[in-house]
């Protein structure tokens, strides 16, 4: 390949990183996924893996780079750190997720098969989704922000989400691209490969008339507390009455609901130092009212002085709730003493809070067992899955405040939906600042309060029963399958090379 081409996409690369970005909220230009991975995987064309690893990186220079530009306001604004030592720690943290597309570039040219093979179709799409799903699971508690398959709950791929949840339904968005740039560049079998591409599209539509779950009651009636506290005064002690006043004044407006929930953190306080005087007499006032009060505050352990992120249940029934999938650098320090020094160093204060545990019983209102979610926890659908057979909808609350006036909150909330979509469940997603909503089985926002306004969120959910075939299956069977592939595509390049050496 001359030179100049060699040139043209190394500056190609990064512009088709910042075009794949757009396809996430609050753009939600969902087809540019398609067409930014087409122009990715056609750069990894007849080049050497080391330069196919050096598009893959300034690809993901570009994608992080623009779509997690958050993390510089979370640091600098809230976080405390000064503006030099924000912009190193954002761009140290896009420098690193960019190697993951790199990994991806480098691995598809070193397994392909020879130019023109179809089975070289398969190659980058497989070694995508297995490194979204090491990035986004297993790598430092995981980091699934900027999926492709998020991008999708709008197109018609988003049929495919009930049934192969986001590493599926990511394989055949990638898959889809590297039809487009097999048959386009090798001219080989167009009308089949052509239509085998349309087949997966209209099948995906199809798929999204389908009803996966089912109602087993009445709708309820449910309230969503949206208290607009701004995180730099959320945690100031003389600010702590007149948020407490100020969310018992909303809940008090709204006891014709039987379900009320407040956003994460609402109370800024251990339970034990507001239980007497505040959280217990305002228990009482639910049962008197009927209600069930979903409200959100830190636990700690007498006996082992442990913090917990919580959730706690009141009126018919008192429960809590305690983060399991905890924050890396956020709740608590990886790769210590390494990150606890930098930190320090930077002037960064974090918590450090315990994982509450798989073994947790789900929590109750409105008569119905509900599945819980703290925060980032909405970002793992085979987590929020487990167990939902038992649950008849899900809660998240969160405080998106951390981001500003960021896309941050559009993009959490466009991955929340999907756990909605995934578990043909309502979700009642309950934010400090927002985006608070109210989403439907089909993962389609009914409510929605606008962000930074103090707002109430009212309207009616269905509990619901049944699974989609994706809560059944889960994670694990589909990434078992798709690294099966993989390996067998890689057994099968190495004997062809053997046979011709």
């Amino acid at each position: 390949m001359p030179h100049s081409s060699h040139c043209f996409y190394n500056y190609l690369s990064p512009l088709a990183g910042v075009l794949l970005s757009f396809a996430f909220s609050p753009f939600d230009f969902g087809y540019l996924v398609v067409i930014a991975l087409s122009i990715l995987f056609w750069s990894w064309e007849d080049v050497s893996a080391k330069k196919a690893a050096l598009r893959g990186y300034l690809f993901g220079l570009g994608l992080f780079g623009c779509g997690v530009s958050w993390v510089y306001i979370s640091v600098h604004d809230y976080g405390g750190a000064n503006a030099v030592g924000s912009g190193l720690l954002t761009a140290f943290f896009v420098a690193f997720w960019a190697l993951f597309p790199a990994l991806v570039g480098y691995c598809a040219v070193k397994i392909k098969f020879v130019a023109g093979s179809v089975l070289n179709i398969l190659i980058a799409p497989l070694l995508w989704v297995l490194i979204e799903n090491y990035r986004g699971y297993w790598l430092l508690n995981g980091f699934p922000w900027l999926q492709v398959a998020y991008a999708q709950i709008d197109t018609p791929l988003g049929g495919y989400i009930p049934v192969l949840g986001v590493y599926g339904t990511g394989f055949l968005v990638a898959l889809s691209a590297a039809i487009i740039v097999f048959t386009f560049k090798y001219r080989y079998k167009t009308a089949i490969l052509m239509t085998f591409l349309a087949g997966i599209w209209v099948g995906g539509g199809l798929l999204k008339n389908i009803t996966w779950t089912h109602a087993i009651g009445s709708a309820i009636k449910v309230s969503l507390i949206q208290g607009n506290i701004p995180q730099d005064q959320k945690w100031a002690p003389e600010n702590k009455i007149n948020t407490l006043l100020k969310y018992k004044q909303l809940t008090q407006e709204h006891w014709d609901s039987k379900v009320i929930i407040w956003p994460e953190s609402a109370i800024p306080a251990f339970l034990s130092q507001v239980d007497a005087f505040f959280v217990t007499p305002l228990e009482v006032e639910a049962r008197q009212h009927n209600v069930d009060l979903i409200v959100s505050l830190p636990l700690q352990d007498t006996d082992s002085d442990d913090i917990y992120n919580g959730v706690l249940s009141l009126g018919h029934e008192r429960m809590t709730y305690k983060k399991n999938h905890l924050l890396p650098f956020g709740e608590y320090l990886p790769l210590q003493p390494l990150s606890g020094f930098v930190l320090k160093l930077l002037g960064i204060k974090l918590g450090s809070f315990t994982a509450g545990g798989d073994d947790q019983a789900f929590l109750k209102a409105g008569g119905y067992a509900f599945s819980t979610s703290i925060c980032y926890e909405d970002a793992f659908g085979g987590e929020v899955i487990r167990g939902v057979e038992h649950a008849a909808f899900l809660v998240n609350v969160t405080n998106d405040a951390w981001f500003g006036h960021s896309i941050e909150p559009h993009q959490h909330m466009q991955m929340a939906r999907l756990r909605a979509l995934e578990t043909g469940r309502y979700l009642l997603r309950t934010t400090n600042t927002g985006i608070t909503a109210i989403v439907d089985a089909s993962g389609n926002i009914i409510q929605q309060a606008p962000l930074f306004e103090t707002a109430v969120v009212t309207d009616s959910v269905t509990p619901m029963g049944g699974m989609t075939p994706y809560a059944r299956i889960g994670d694990t069977l589909i990434m078992s399958i798709l690294a099966i592939l993989t390996l067998s595509l890689m057994v099968i390049n190495y004997k062809r090379k053997k046979i011709t050496q």
